[in-house]
């Protein structure tokens, strides 16, 4: 059973509940709680667990339906983006996992919206115990995504893998150009062994040594990287690298490159279009590093591109700066 990370490696899990995302109904719940199709953590299996409902399942799962209709739940993201990829993980569930399924999706300031659906993945097939990869065309960007199980019965995750499209930027001053919530992404990192480089502009600190960027111990010459895109194109003032929890395993020193490229054109990590921002830098463990007077220049950015010598883990970078739009000429 392969999962679709590799696939949608380059896309943002938008389903997560540290973004805001919430399941706001579902027809039924009996066995499993609605909550549990968007958490963070993969599924488990527990042969001697059971509630009062009957076996205990780390899923979404509904009561055996007696009479005509299906089940549906409503997933409302905490930002709205473009959905790539989706994920239907039916993990665990053999003998009452739902024989079909679809999915519609609609942008609504509603809860639980009541009209203005549209299907996104037609009714099809699904199997027990496995991951369904769906690739999708990137289409609307979309704030409520609704799972309709046939006829009814488990499914342990949803993954819903995309960017984050944000509203317009009204804040004035200095914001944080690379944040999630400003739809800053990841693109490509030399390594993601121990973690995920989409950790790196999430909200909050990190919260354990798990949750950063994380590449393997490094053996021969050379050092790891990690190319990001602004969510706001702007000009950079301050650099924060945060180490927290890495402690053994931090990163020796610290450079940022940037660079600028246009919407929808090619980015390589390797052009010679990067020019320094942030020289060569010590870190320490476990620390906040912010860096403001040790930038080079300050012109308009895209994308930055950071190096860890030789290698390590970052638990989150933060790109504060001014939006471009708002910086007079």
């Amino acid at each position: 059973m392969t999962a679709p990370a590799d696939s949608f490696r380059q896309w943002i899990r938008l389903e997560q509940p540290r973004l805001g995302t919430r399941v706001t109904y579902a027809t039924d719940e009996f066995f499993g709680a609605k909550e549990r199709l968007i958490e963070t953590a993969d599924p488990v299996f527990i042969a001697d667990r059971y509630d009062d409902h009957g076996k205990w399942m780390d899923g979404w799962e509904s009561r055996r339906r007696r009479g005509p209709g299906f089940d549906h739940c409503v997933i409302r993201l905490g930002m709205p983006g473009r959905v790539h990829g989706l994920d239907i993980d039916t993990r665990f569930f053999t003998g009452n996992y739902p024989p079909e399924v679809s999915i519609d999706a609609c942008a609504s300031d509603e809860e639980i919206p009541a009209e203005g659906w549209t299907e996104i993945v037609p009714k099809r097939g699904v199997t027990g115990d496995a991951h369904h990869s769906i690739e999708l065309s990137p289409g609307p960007v979309w704030t409520h995504l609704r799972l309709n199980i046939y006829p009814d019965g488990g499914v342990a995750r949803l993954r819903i893998y995309g960017e984050v499209v944000p509203r317009r930027v009204g804040t004035p001053g200095r914001i944080d150009l690379v944040a999630i919530e400003h739809g800053g992404r990841a693109l490509a990192a030399s390594d993601e062994h121990y973690g995920s480089m989409h950790h790196l502009n999430l909200p909050g600190r990190g919260l354990n040594m798990g949750d950063g960027w994380e590449t393997a111990r490094r053996r021969g010459p050379g050092n790891d990287w990690v190319v990001l895109a602004l969510g706001v194109r702007g000009v950079v003032e301050c650099i924060e690298v945060d180490t927290a929890h890495f402690k053994g395993n931090y990163p020796d020193r610290v450079s940022v490159e940037s660079a600028v490229f246009e919407p929808d054109e090619p980015v390589h990590a390797g052009s010679e279009r990067w020019r320094p921002l942030l020289p060569e830098a010590k870190l320490q463990m476990d620390h906040q590093h912010r860096f403001e007077r040790e930038l080079v220049h300050a012109d308009p950015v895209s994308h930055v591109r950071m190096s860890i010598y030789p290698d390590g883990g970052v638990s989150r970078l933060r790109i504060y700066g001014r939006p471009a739009s708002r910086i007079r000429a």
